[in-house]
């Protein structure tokens, strides 16, 4: 019984070791004041090796796009769309298409 009760511990701690999630992405951001009442907000994403951040410009059918979601407020107005660099572009056999994607920054 004793075994048992020692094999059931041993099972949930690897359970637990095997579950812990990834945060292949670190987010930063940063704000430039343009004018008196306009500024650009600068989102950096530092991509761990071996991970791919997904465009936001892709064709349907691929890939999940990365997407910006901004909290609604009364203190500021979205003016304009997100843009981002130019990211890599390969043909993906997985999806049929070409795939956009940045890696590491």
């Amino acid at each position: 019984m004793k075994n048992l009760f020692l094999f059931a511990i041993a099972l949930l701690f690897s359970f637990s070791a095997s579950s812990q999630i990834l945060k292949p992405v670190k987010w930063s951001y940063v704000s430039k004041k343009i004018s008196k009442n306009e500024a650009i907000v600068v989102i950096k994403a530092t991509i761990d090796e071996g991970w791919h951040l997904y465009s936001q410009n892709m064709a349907d059918g691929g890939p999940v796009k990365t997407t910006f979601t901004f909290a609604p407020s009364k203190t500021y107005s979205l003016v304009g769309k997100t843009i981002e660099p130019k990211p890599v572009t390969k043909f993906e056999k997985t999806f049929d298409m070409n795939v956009s994607y940045f890696e590491k920054t």
